[in-house]
């Protein structure tokens, strides 16, 4: 079923009687998919929270827009006419599931979502995903910000080496050409990035519980979290 995002999203009462998942953890560390899997197998509504502040990354380099210029930034994160159809992410009438992939626009991402602004106008966007029978949210202030009444919350991590590794595999396997050692920069400039900013910090909410999945694969990561799902049931 389509999910319009400009939809308006109730308040966080809701939370109290939908049941949320938030999973956060810095870039590479495996959290969309494990996020996916963990929302097909509970039959819960799935949220890519990255994809917006990738988005509006696409829309401002798309429209000349410097990922310095918060105020305009924000301005197009209000606007935005974005859909999610499925497995397809669509911009303007147009597929940008590919677009919003490549290594510049997650750059840009990062960029963007350091602007208070910008994080404000696609805050409701975000809690306009909650919805029965529940919502698995995956980024980096899900629990701390976004859903910090979530039933469970998960801070997904992995050294900065495998992280780098996945990436580079995952853009191999899509035909992309990589470097290795740019990525392994880029996720470490990234991480300095998103922890250090003034909104949002990438961390760990206080009741978070932390998996590291450096030795695991998804299939193992997929599992740690139901059974964390499972026993807070």
């Amino acid at each position: 079923m389509a999910l319009d995002t400009t939809e308006a999203g109730d308040s966080l009462e809701m939370a109290a009687s939908i049941a949320v998942i938030a999973i956060d953890g810095p870039a590479a560390s495996g959290k969309g998919t494990v996020a996916a899997r963990v929302a097909q197998a509970l039959g819960f509504v799935y949220l890519d929270s990255g994809a917006l502040y990738r988005l509006v990354a696409l829309q401002a380099q798309r429209k000349g827009v410097s990922f310095d210029d918060e105020p305009a930034l924000a301005e197009l994160a209000r606007t935005l006419d974005a859909r999610f159809d499925a497995a397809e992410i669509w911009l303007d009438t147009g597929r940008v599931t590919d677009a919003i992939r490549t290594e510049a626009i997650s750059s840009g991402a990062s960029q963007v979502a350091a602007h208070v602004e910008v994080r404000q106008a696609l805050l409701e966007r975000q809690r306009a995903f909650l919805r029965a029978p529940g919502l698995v949210a995956e980024g980096r202030d899900m629990g701390t910000v976004v859903f910090p009444q979530a039933a469970l919350k998960v801070f997904l991590t992995a050294s900065a080496e495998v992280r780098a590794e996945r990436r580079y595999k995952q853009l191999m396997d899509k035909g992309l050409s990589a470097n290795i050692h740019t990525l392994l920069q880029e996720i470490r400039q990234r991480d300095e990035r998103d922890s250090a900013r003034a909104a949002a910090p990438l961390k760990p909410a206080a009741d978070a519980v932390t998996l590291d999945t450096t030795a695991l694969n998804i299939e193992q990561a997929v599992d740690r979290v139901l059974h964390l799902w499972q026993h807070r049931q």
